[in-house]
């Protein structure tokens, strides 16, 4: 596989769409997606790659056909059924919700796919439980995958999202792995991510160990939980976020960086915009989406001032605990070097990096190209760091 595949890129010379389309594909494995939707979708989006509204349309398009047909399996009481119609029309709505420019249209679609995608959650997974992490006065909104079958505590993991997914997306790729290994997953939503983001206000944060010991403390409380036995892990913009919480919050017995974000945010920040003016379909993220996430949504200035804040330069040193960090080499989002940096700063003796190459099966960030290639590495490292060490 290569970067000029058509899994990877979709629409030729348009990283932008391409990006955006292979993160739903790579939905498809968990049930969430449909190929033949998407391709029905993709090919007419092929000739309109140049008028304004129509990847929403497009998507929003089959996601409201889909809601329909959910609807009426839903009244006859096939709930299976509609719970597959729901999952696949609210990951569409969600994908058609991407370029849309922050506003009451965006909230409208935001809080469609959320709402759908829960209700085909909660019919196809009777072991997912919609639950609200209590945090500064407020709480987090987040999805709790209990493993079937398993009578005593068990190890669990949180999942922080990446800058552009949600927690719906995450307790299905990382959650079902998990589970059928016999863990728990909390699949979290923290400021400024998935409905957090959308529905709250919520936006996002340099000390996002804030975000960590609340969900911890949140776990802790559950009964399930085997508390001794808990990881975070965030993936994209969240490997930044899992090794904050990571180097603060001790509690944890491990950490994870699936995708890792060790450099200097503000600056590179500053080179997306300068690439977003030349070209606004060369990045992988929309002109709008880092201002939107940092509450500034109208001063790129303000917001690439915040992101001086995004720093693991002095925070990764402090971390102990065993950390994780998987990286794709031909990384285009996040250049492999900052993997290697931030394995460099960490201190702890039980660091592992892994680059995932072609070989490997994954050459896209975050593995979105082939998902289970980076969740089954992260989750046989959980197994011999964490689950099966001796007491």
């Amino acid at each position: 596989m290569s970067y000029n595949s058509t899994w990877i890129m979709q629409f030729p010379g348009n990283f932008n769409w391409s990006n955006a389309a292979l993160v739903t594909k790579g939905m498809a494995p968990y049930g969430a997606v449909a190929l033949g939707e998407i391709d029905e979708i993709c090919e007419r989006l092929l000739d309109r790659q140049q008028e304004p509204d129509a990847w929403e349309e497009e998507w929003c398009r089959i996601g409201a056909r889909l809601e329909k047909v959910a609807d009426a399996a839903d009244a006859a009481g096939h709930t299976m059924s509609a719970g597959s119609y729901y999952l696949r029309a609210g990951m569409y709505y969600f994908t058609g919700e991407r370029f849309i420019y922050p506003g009451e249209r965006k909230r409208e679609v935001g809080r469609k796919s959320i709402d759908l995608q829960t209700k085909g959650l909660l019919r196809r997974y009777p072991n997912i439980e919609r639950v609200e992490v209590p945090f500064e006065g407020k709480s987090l909104p987040a999805l709790f995958m209990k493993a079937t079958g398993v009578s005593k505590r068990a190890p669990t993991v949180v999942v922080f999202d990446g800058m552009d997914n949600c927690k719906e997306m995450s307790v299905l790729f990382n959650g079902l792995e998990f589970a059928a290994r016999g863990w728990h997953t909390l699949a979290i939503d923290g400021p400024g991510q998935g409905e957090t983001l959308r529905l709250r206000e919520m936006y996002a944060r340099h000390d996002y160990e804030v975000a960590g010991t609340a969900a911890f403390n949140y776990i802790a409380e559950r009964p399930e939980v085997d508390q001794k036995k808990v990881v975070v892990m965030g993936y994209s913009f969240g490997g930044y976020y899992s090794a904050r919480v990571a180097a603060f919050e001790k509690r944890f017995a491990a950490g994870v960086s699936f995708a890792a974000l060790h450099w200097d945010l503000a600056a590179w920040q500053r080179e997306i915009k300068r690439r977003l003016e030349t070209d606004p379909k060369n990045t992988a993220q929309s002109a709008f989406h880092f201002r939107w996430i940092m509450g500034h949504i109208d001063d790129g200035d303000a917001a690439i001032r915040k992101a001086e804040a995004f720093s693991l330069a002095d925070v990764a040193p402090k971390i102990e605990m065993p950390y994780l960090i998987v990286h794709a080499q031909e990384d285009k989002v996040v250049p492999v070097a900052s993997a290697h940096k931030l394995f460099e700063a960490i201190r702890s003796k039980g660091k592992h990096l892994k680059i995932l190459t072609a070989e490997d099966g994954s050459i896209y960030h975050a593995q979105a190209d082939n998902r289970q290639v980076g969740v089954e590495y992260i989750a046989d490292w959980i197994a011999d760091t964490v689950v099966n060490r001796s007491a």
